[in-house]
């Protein structure tokens, strides 16, 4: 096995996809005491915002509180908003640094949602957008009350999965996956406290995907 596979080996034990795509979760990558301690630092200093977007032609406030994160310059695009990156704070650049190290990515931004209860919710999407290349690989880490991330394939609705992501778990997506594969977290009835993920991503190089598929 090659040192970069290696690097893969206590996520890699099942791809969550059945095909057109990789999806990895490593359960409790931080630890509650730490998870604990970075959700309240980004719960109580983040600078969250609830941006107006279009739906079906109508304006509407997006369905939770986010914040846009990066290097100068690297901006973001999607539902009609463009989001000038602010400067990386201590606890997301923790999480960055952990990631980094652990698996090898170069991050040069993050999109943080805050959920306040399980009404606060985000639609089914794929994240395809130019900027981010032709595969993009994203890490996502969740902080707080568990909910259900569902995904679905987009040209064949039959193939779907639900996964409970827990407090500290990271999921990473990666290959083919955001051009075959669209995801969404519902809202619930049933209640729920706040839960906030990043998600990081960049122009990646291919070799991540060579790793993993050995």
């Amino acid at each position: 096995m090659d040192s970069g596979r290696k690097k893969f080996e206590h996520i890699l034990s099942q791809n969550l996809l059945p095909r057109d795509g990789l999806a990895y979760v490593a359960k409790s990558f931080f630890p509650g005491s730490d998870a604990d301690r970075i959700l309240g630092q980004l719960i109580g200093l983040t600078p969250w915002r609830q941006d107006p977007i279009k739906i079906f032609g109508r304006t509407v406030l997006q369905p939770r509180f986010t914040a846009w994160m990066g290097d100068a310059g690297v901006t973001y695009r999607y539902s009609g908003l463009t989001l000038e990156p602010i400067s990386w704070s201590q606890p997301v650049r923790e999480v960055k640094d952990r990631i980094e190290a652990e698996y090898g990515y170069k991050f040069n931004s993050a999109l943080l949602n805050y959920y306040r209860d399980g009404q606060d919710s985000m639609g089914w999407h794929r994240d395809n957008e130019p900027e981010l290349g032709e595969e993009p690989a994203i890490a996502s880490l969740s902080l707080g009350e568990s909910r259900v991330f569902k995904m679905r394939h987009y040209f064949n609705k039959s193939l779907n999965i639900d996964l409970n992501l827990e407090h500290g778990d990271l999921l990473i997506m990666a290959g083919p996956m955001q051009a075959y594969w669209e995801h969404s977290l519902p809202k619930t009835a049933r209640p729920k406290g706040p839960r906030v993920n990043i998600t990081f991503r960049s122009r990646l190089s291919t070799k991540f995907l060579l790793d993993v598929r050995g």
